[in-house]
């Protein structure tokens, strides 16, 4: 099907409204689906009523590849977009672009590329890209000029909630200014044994979950009062954890009652309606012996979505890492948390893996090897949570 206007992009990119993680703000009007933005597959309405009875393809039905590319979240090479990457911007066959150390050289060259990306995403019709970066605090800020100016466990120590807003609004300002719309950040951990590495890290608040509830939620609120979207995380929670889940395999063991102490930051945040949550590549037997939380059905749908009620947009952590650590390719474990109902597929592998990933889903999804109704479901909320950017 083809592009028959770029109505969409342009109102997606005039759109005034507030994110949904704005605590005060009403529950958002699910988004209507968007008209087709380029060459594709479409859903054939045979292939979606044998998968679920999912309502027949129209001229407003996506196509497989736009189902797939709001998914992926990938890195760029560099500190300039390739001009394999802009095409694939155009198209439609990325849904973000996730900014490291290497891309970023200073405030003009950052405010550049994302002007670049995001001029590049509205002349393929194709919605705003969400750009992010870990803007934590401390040791893991990739902003290095930027806010936060106080440390996450300092921030802890001071127990003020008015200090941690006060520090999500000036990050918020900062990253608003350079283009960036998505801070990978707050880390809402709550460290139970001696040797966390999210403590050692420098990366938690504090030890009690009071206070990290308190804090990591205010520090949210900071982002969202600058339009700025906050990504809660690692859900359901790496309090236990000893080792880095970016590098090696983590199973953590503690019951569901021990669990429940970690979950509290979350209730608190969804209740204020925080627009994304990541989810950790640990696995936690309490809910799913056999696949780690990003990858889990049984927490990023029963537990995150049914039992806590968040309506918002899912996000791995990193899948490249982990997947070297368990033997397997990104692509793999990006199957499985895609037939999980994950969201968004943070990728940080290099732009030719990312462009076979892509393909390779799009044939899954072909096929019929991935549930094309969940597919959906993740492209709406994303398209949502696009519209008040």
């Amino acid at each position: 099907m083809v592009l028959r206007s770029g109505l969409l992009a342009i109102a997606l990119l005039l759109a005034v409204a507030s994110p949904m993680a704005a605590a005060s703000s009403a529950s958002p009007t699910p988004a209507s689906p968007s008209p087709t933005t380029g060459p594709g597959t479409p859903l054939l309405g045979s292939i979606l009523g044998a998968l679920g009875g999912v309502r027949p393809a129209t001229a407003t039905e996506p196509t497989i590849e736009q189902l797939i590319g709001q998914k992926l979240i990938v890195r760029m090479g560099g500190t300039r977009p390739s001009r394999a990457l802009l095409e694939r911007v155009r198209a439609g066959h990325i849904g973000g672009v996730v900014l490291l150390g290497t891309n970023v050289r200073d405030q003009d060259q950052l405010r550049r590329l994302t002007r670049r990306l995001q001029r590049e995403a509205a002349r393929g019709g194709q919605p705003p890209l969400l750009i992010a970066v870990d803007q934590e605090g401390g040791g893991i800020r990739r902003l290095t000029w930027a806010p936060p100016t106080v440390t996450v466990p300092e921030m802890g120590r001071r127990g003020s909630t008015q200090l941690a807003r006060q520090q999500g609004r000036r990050t918020g300002r900062a990253l608003r200014d350079t283009g960036v719309n998505v801070d990978l950040a707050p880390v809402a951990d709550i460290p139970h044994v001696p040797g966390s590495f999210m403590r050692a890290q420098g990366r938690t608040f504090s030890d009690d979950a009071a206070v990290t509830t308190r804090l990591a939620n205010a520090f949210a609120r900071g982002l969202a009062d600058t339009g700025v979207l906050a990504t809660m995380k690692h859900f359901p929670g790496l309090g236990y954890a000893t080792r880095n889940t970016d590098r090696l395999v983590e199973v953590i063991r503690q019951g569901r009652r021990a669990l429940e102490v970690d979950l509290r930051p979350y209730r608190r945040a969804i209740r204020q309606g925080v627009p994304l949550i990541m989810v950790s590549n640990a696995t936690y037997t309490a809910w799913d012996r056999r696949a780690a939380a990003g990858w889990s059905r049984a927490i990023v749908h029963d537990l995150l979505r049914e039992e806590l009620g968040f309506q918002g947009v899912t996000m791995t952590d990193s899948l490249d890492g982990t997947a070297n650590s368990r033997d397997l390719r990104a692509v793999d474990l990006a199957l499985r948390a895609a037939r999980a109902g994950t969201d968004l597929l943070l990728l940080t592998g290099s732009e030719r893996t990312t462009t076979k990933l892509f393909d390779r889903l799009v044939r899954e999804a072909t096929a019929g090897d991935l549930p094309l109704d969940r597919l959906r479901e993740s492209y709406d909320r994303i398209l949502e949570l696009k519209s008040g950017l």
